[in-house]
């Protein structure tokens, strides 16, 4: 796993930008809403530890990871942000439905970073187990949602 070695959730805050004059969206989605409550936490808190003001991070929620797109879409148009982080979490069934709301949400993150001169950050989940997602928001592996507020700013800074 990818996550093996790695706590998702630690940071050197003294390589990170300082994000005081940032402004960020967090679209959530409300499928396997524990998860994803856990990943915008740690993506809050440390967007706000950086710098942020809680009053520059804008949160919407969609349905859905499969949402995600079109949410991430009109945050840009929207409210003016320097960077989206998009969460989700999709955990394997017995369908093949699992592989087409990955697949769809990926490349529909993708598609956003060519369109548009805004960056949006993947955090969505794709996990085969209950147990792997929770590992990953806030459990043995750290916090996803942490990661992707690191990477959101790195990448607003890039960006301007």
């Amino acid at each position: 796993m990818a996550t093996e070695n790695k706590n998702l959730s630690v940071y050197d805050k003294t390589k990170i930008p300082n994000a005081k004059q940032l402004r960020f969206g967090i679209v959530v989605s409300e499928w396997n809403h524990e998860i994803t409550e856990a990943l915008y936490q740690g993506a809050q808190d440390a967007l706000v530890d950086c710098g942020a003001l809680p009053e520059n991070v804008v949160r919407w929620n969609v349905p859905g990871s499969f949402e995600l797109t079109f949410g991430c879409k009109k945050m840009i148009t929207d409210q003016q942000v320097d960077a989206v982080i998009a969460i989700g979490s999709v955990i394997r069934g017995e369908t093949s439905h699992f592989d087409f709301v990955c697949s769809a949400t990926a490349q529909g993150i993708k598609d956003l970073n060519v369109a548009y001169n805004v960056p949006v950050i993947f955090c969505v989940l794709t996990d085969n187990t209950l147990q792997q997602a929770q590992d990953r928001s806030g459990g043995r592996h750290g916090n996803k949602g942490t990661e992707a507020a690191i990477a959101a700013i790195q990448m607003a800074v890039l960006g301007r």
